[in-house]
């Protein structure tokens, strides 16, 4: 069994003396593992770092077995991310939560897509956060967890929506909120797809998909908690909001 393909490092770790087993995201074959021989020697411990672009190739015995991978550098998107830290939490934040969240071997194309373009969003476009929000909200839904936020669940109107329910992921107007406005979560712009008027924003954003990755998506993966790197985030957005 072997394949090629080109994919995102989304996590490595030590095996045995000198190896590592690395987790890639493909275009192909989704989040797949394997081992790489030398993995933590000078040569190959700088490439095999989590956000890097890599050329692979997979091969096994059986289809079923770890298997192991040859692979070549594409794009270093860790040294594009060195000099902001706040990309850097960016970058491991969105690897953390594919290794978390997908299910291995199976292709997530679009999802992909969506991926890539937020990776090389880090560092290089002031409004990348957005960007992140929105990757969020598409994780949500690429796994059966999507937000309805088309019309609100209670009036049907389309403008003026400003929450959203924690119990049925739907929009809700300020008009259909009534007296329940306090127990509904935020539905800032940048969730919707539009640009924040401030930072604040998607915190309020990150605060609504959190909610859902952490009531919906985490039970449904056997109730693991959420990768300590998407907190990371929002706590250097959270402080970089109160600085400005």
């Amino acid at each position: 069994m072997d394949w090629r393909d080109e994919g995102t490092l989304i996590a490595v770790r030590p095996h045995g003396e000198s190896a590592a087993i690395i987790e890639v995201f493909t275009l192909a074959h989704g989040r797949h593992a394997g081992v790489v021989h030398g993995g933590t020697s000078r040569k190959l411990a700088p490439v095999l770092q989590p956000g890097n672009q890599l050329s692979v190739e997979w091969r096994a015995r059986l289809e079923e077995h770890l298997g192991t991978y040859r692979v070549e550098p594409i794009l270093s998107r860790t040294s594009a991310t060195l000099g902001d830290r706040r990309a850097l939490y960016g970058l491991g934040a969105a690897c953390a939560l594919v290794s978390f969240a997908l299910p291995e071997r199976e292709p997530h194309r679009g999802f992909y897509t969506a991926t890539q373009t937020l990776l090389d969003s880090l560092g290089t476009e002031a409004d990348w956060p957005a960007l992140y929000l929105l990757w969020e909200r598409a994780l949500l839904e690429e796994l059966g967890f999507g937000l309805d936020l088309t019309a609100c669940a209670v009036t049907g109107a389309t403008e003026g929506l400003r929450y959203v329910s924690p119990k049925t992921g739907r929009a809700v107007t300020e008009a259909g909120a009534g007296e329940w406005a306090e127990r509904l979560l935020p539905l800032p712009a940048p969730l919707r797809g539009e640009s924040p008027s401030h930072a604040g924003e998607v915190l309020e954003g990150l605060r609504t998909t959190g909610y859902f990755l952490q009531t919906r998506l985490a039970p449904a993966l056997g109730d693991r908690p959420l990768p300590e790197a998407r907190q990371r985030l929002v706590d250097r957005l959270e402080r970089e909001a109160r600085e400005t």
